[in-house]
């Protein structure tokens, strides 16, 4: 059985404390973005899952317009505390669409995190096509310049079905997404996929389509992340018709180890569960308790003799 540390699939725990010999955490950001699915370029209401916090409920706080971005990865140094965390963090730019913003503010913005000496590189959420010309130079610039530091951008591509995509209200479609994977591998920036679990019309095949999609793309990382339900969020009424079902713990455990199998051994996994805000969240509520299911995920590898990469194979 393949193990990387104690884990049966390839984490990024276990990823960073093999590049940097200690425990580090993502410090998340609220850079004061917005997304052309909310200013009205693409729509007004954001995806139909997505909150009024652009995602971003975990981000250090914006006390003003003005809050720096040192300013909130020294509030989120303090948010843990006492916690053995180690001396260095990952800046996640991570509420809202992180380069829908003119070059130069991104650059101010994106160098100021990298400047940190506790920060050992930048992670950059955003849509794919969210990512011009301009933003691609800043990014190249930035990673030759940086070389000590990591910058990682993370596409939220959710499911590579356009139908489900457009039920979603995702504003682009698979193509705009592969376009964007090819020019941030000209340039070498890893790339991590979200990808939701549970989505409104999708089964399990269609799910582990999008899973086996990206296996072969050469992506860095992916999140999966399952699908919650949030209130103030357009799915909340989908929800209530009860038009789809949310997958119960077990099940839910069961669609990802599925997905685990198909990843390839050297694909970093980001995330297997979700953190929803206590405040908003609708359902599932079982997902609040995340030692629980994390602990519960791996059991049932181990139960089953299985691990990440065990279904892989290349050229499928």
């Amino acid at each position: 059985m393949l193990l990387w540390n104690d884990k049966p699939y390839h984490s990024l725990d276990y990823e960073l404390k093999r590049i940097y010999g200690e425990k580090i955490y993502k410090i998340a950001l609220d850079a004061g973005m917005t997304c052309p699915n909310r200013d009205g370029t693409c729509g007004t209401r954001g995806c139909i899952f997505c909150s009024a916090g652009g995602s971003g409920e975990f981000a250090a706080r914006k006390t003003s317009a003005k809050t720096s971005i040192a300013a909130q990865l020294e509030q989120g140094r303090q948010y843990f505390g006492g916690k053995n965390v180690g001396r260095h963090f990952i800046a996640y730019f991570q509420a809202y669409t992180n380069t829908y913003a003119p070059a130069a503010r991104l650059e101010a913005l994106y160098r100021e995190a990298l400047d940190e000496p506790a920060v050992v590189g930048i992670s950059i959420g955003t849509r794919p096509d969210c990512l011009g010309g301009d933003v691609f130079e800043l990014l190249d610039q930035l990673n030759k310049e940086y070389r000590d530091k990591q910058i990682w951008i993370e596409l939220g591509l959710q499911t590579i079905h356009e139908d489900t995509a457009a039920l979603i209200r995702r504003g682009y479609p698979l193509t705009v997404f592969e376009q964007a994977v090819t020019r941030l591998k000209e340039i070498s920036l890893p790339i991590i996929a979200h990808v939701i679990i549970g989505l409104p019309g999708e089964d399990r095949a269609m799910m582990l389509e999008t899973c086996r999609y990206l296996s072969e793309r050469g992506i860095s990382g992916i999140k999966l992340q399952l699908l919650h339900i949030l209130k103030n969020t357009d799915l909340v009424e989908l929800y209530r018709k009860k038009t789809f079902d949310i997958p119960d713990m077990m099940e839910y455990i069961d669609i990802i180890i599925s997905c685990l199998e198909i990843l390839p051994p050297g694909m970093v996994i980001h995330r297997v569960t979700g953190d929803g805000p206590k405040n908003l969240l609708l359902a599932p509520l079982w997902s609040l308790d995340k030692r629980r299911v994390l602990n519960t995920l791996h059991q049932e590898m181990r139960r089953r003799g299985t691990w990440q990469s065990k279904a892989y194979k290349s050229g499928l």
